[in-house]
């Protein structure tokens, strides 16, 4: 459910009260442990955290239009999500993340890319705390362009790959055209 809110402000009072007081108590960490160079913003309909164009010009490669999302937080039609682009490449880091969740006590459910929670109390807002203050704007721009181009590689390859003739013997139907 992705919002129309130009500002945060806007999209917290479009909220039921349940809602509203747990996306502002999960905002509440964020905000006190977010790395210096983060702007809070409205980013895909929902609260973002971005790494600003005035520090990384190139944006988002998917839509270079877009700052590059670090953390996301919304309130979707059944629950909750934390969404995280900043364990995007990093399996240790999101390991570590399910890991201090789950030991945390509380019910981890992940979809491809976001943590859903139906209410404050499923929520360890202390490992949500440590994740955020954990990447400074620079490591996290370093981590993901390296992840670019590796997708950039890995995409060239396999077009190389497709354009390479082929080793194998033609067939007799082949050889014979």
């Amino acid at each position: 459910m992705q919002s129309s809110s130009k500002t945060v402000q806007e999209y917290l009072k479009e909220l039921p009260a349940d809602r509203r007081e747990a996306i502002n108590a999960v905002r509440g960490v964020i905000l006190a442990n977010l790395p210096k160079g983060y702007e809070e913003c409205i980013s895909y309909g929902m609260i973002g955290y971005v790494v600003p164009h005035s520090i990384y010009p190139k944006g988002y490669q998917c839509n270079p239009k877009v700052p590059l999302p670090f953390v996301n937080l919304g309130s979707q039609k059944n629950h909750m999500a934390f969404h995280l682009m900043c364990c995007y490449g990093d399996p240790k880091l999101k390991a570590w993340f399910e890991k201090a969740w789950k030991n945390a006590g509380k019910k981890f459910d992940m979809g491809g890319g976001c943590v859903r929670f139906k209410k404050l109390e499923d929520v360890p807002l202390e490992v949500i705390g440590q994740l955020v203050a954990s990447l400074p704007v620079d490591v996290y721009i370093r981590r993901i362009e390296k992840v670019f181009a590796e997708i950039a590689e890995a995409r060239a390859a396999k077009k190389t790959a497709k354009a390479k003739p082929s080793k194998t013997k033609p067939t007799k139907e082949k050889a014979a055209k």
